[in-house]
């Protein structure tokens, strides 16, 4: 039995459960809170970041990079996560749970008007790649299409994505959302913090 650390809102534990959905593969989920650095988690990844996957009598698995890694999919796990998704879901989420010696305190105004920013490009990006083929590296759905839409969902459960301006990135994730894979993540909810009243909406 595979168990994934991960938590709910964090953009690359979507990713990674995403990966997992689409082969069917099934996972015990656990809520880390990595930034309480507890002893046991940093004993199976002493960076402290999170998803890690572990496997019965196998050594842990950190990381969404090391599940794969090709451009578009880096391009999201590490671009689109520095400038969007990760300031976003930290400033708005994950702050408020830490205390001030973690990082924790009130949310920087500035760094989430950055990123709402730069979203606008990425999407950009994502509209530009799907008018010329099905989905974002070629014909058929790939990893790069689950890790723009991991990230995506993340910024989408926090009402923080534009979608009226681009549709054919709006149409894509539609597709992509309607996904047995996404159900589970898009049951979830956090305490405290609703989802936007579209983000189950798969007819957005």
């Amino acid at each position: 039995m595979l168990t994934l650390f991960q938590h709910p809102l964090c953009p690359l534990s979507r990713y990674a459960r995403l990966i997992l959905g689409e082969y069917g593969i099934e996972a015990r989920l656990v809520e880390e809170r990595f930034w309480e650095r507890r002893e046991e988690f940093l004993l199976l990844n002493p960076a402290g970041t999170i998803p890690v996957m572990v496997a019965d009598g196998q050594p842990a698995i950190p990381g969404a990079a090391i599940i794969e890694v090709r451009r578009l999919a880096s391009w999201f796990n590490d671009k689109f996560h520095a400038e969007v998704s990760g300031p976003l879901v930290t400033e708005r989420v994950f702050k408020r749970h830490m205390t001030l010696e973690q990082g924790g305190g009130p949310p920087d105004t500035e760094a989430m008007r950055a990123a709402r920013s730069n979203i606008r490009y990425h999407l950009a990006y994502i509209g530009w790649l799907v008018q010329t083929r099905d989905w974002l590296a070629g014909d058929r759905l790939t990893l790069a299409d689950l890790a723009a839409a991991a990230h995506l969902s993340a910024v989408d459960y926090l009402g923080d994505v534009p979608w009226t301006e681009n549709e054919a990135a709006k149409n894509w994730y539609a597709r992509v959302k309607s996904r047995p894979s996404f159900r589970p993540l898009l049951a979830e909810t956090l305490a405290g913090i609703p989802p936007a009243k579209s983000y189950a909406d798969l007819d957005f």
